[in-house]
């Protein structure tokens, strides 16, 4: 049971397990069509949590969401994890974070959580996926259902057989996903996907082949988790900037727009992998793009 929650769906009080940070990085960088001057007009609700103007840096946390739902726990998204060889990639390198211990001050053990929802197979949403254990990768949710999309394990697999392809990306499956699949806990799906009556896993590729968003409904009302469908509040009215980490940019920009068209028909809660606090919002239209309302 949770015994920390920061807001709600319906009856489902909604956790939040901090991981990490991504620090490092500008919009310039970070978004190919980047455009300054645009953003201006923005700056008196983007600053100064979610955009610094002046160097144009913009923290994202690496987090996790929990929740319980029909008397079983579920984990979104599994963050960077700790002990991980990740060369090329300082900030998730060998890190000592105390995520478990955030999980704990939440009210869980590892061994209450019954789902573990990955929306993608990336470095930084599926490292807690396991932990070191006398020298063996071992699942850190004994007594979960990992659940990844089928398209997803896939991409990811080619990727990591792939020589051409950075090293980090080769060892992110070898201790995160694959010991997963060897323990036999992972379920992989296909499409559509009907978790417990409201609980839907729903295809959402662009960032990567087979991103999913996760719908869950509860008394009337609705949340969407969107792992990185947005990395920043600036891509809801500049919906088109996809980021230079996307699989196919253009594709990743018309999925994003479906979401937000989505979430602003049906009222439902955006809740976001790397959105500083709040950390979620609802969407409204605004002329020919859209507009956030920070908050639950």
């Amino acid at each position: 049971m949770l015994k920390q929650s920061i807001g709600k769906v319906g009856s489902v009080q909604i956790g939040r397990v901090l991981d990490s940070y991504i620090l490092g990085e500008t919009m310039q960088a970070w978004f190919p069509d980047f455009d300054h001057e645009a953003v201006k007009p923005h700056e008196h609700w983007l600053c100064p949590t979610h955009y610094e103007p002046e160097s144009g840096h913009f923290a994202m946390p690496v987090h996790s969401w929990i929740f319980e739902l029909n008397g079983h726990n579920v984990l979104i998204d599994t963050c960077a994890g700790n002990h991980k060889n990740r060369p090329g990639v300082g900030e998730f390198h060998m890190l000592h974070n105390h995520y478990l211990e955030r999980l704990a001050e939440a009210g869980l053990r590892p061994e209450d959580i019954d789902y573990v929802l990955c929306t993608h197979l990336h470095i930084d949403h599926v490292g807690w996926n396991t932990r070191l254990e006398k020298g063996k990768w071992v699942p850190t949710f004994p007594n979960a259902r990992y659940v990844f999309s089928r398209t997803e394990y896939e991409a990811a697999k080619a990727l990591a057989e792939d020589p051409k392809m950075p090293p980090f990306m080769k060892y992110l499956f070898e201790d995160s996903v694959y010991p997963i699949v060897e323990a036999g806990k992972a379920e992989l799906v296909d499409g559509v996907h009907e978790l417990m009556s409201n609980l839907i896993l729903r295809p959402a590729p662009g960032h990567s082949p087979g991103h999913v968003r996760i719908e869950l409904e509860s008394q009337g009302a609705k949340g969407v988790f969107i792992g990185d469908l947005l990395h920043s509040p600036v891509q809801v009215p500049f919906w088109q900037w996809s980021t230079r980490v996307d699989w196919d940019q253009k594709m990743a920009a018309t999925t994003r727009r479906t979401l937000l068209e989505d979430c602003a028909a049906e009222n439902m809660l955006l809740l976001p992998g790397h959105f500083e606090a709040p950390h979620c919002g609802r969407i409204k239209t605004a002329g020919d793009t859209f507009a956030i309302d920070f908050g639950w």
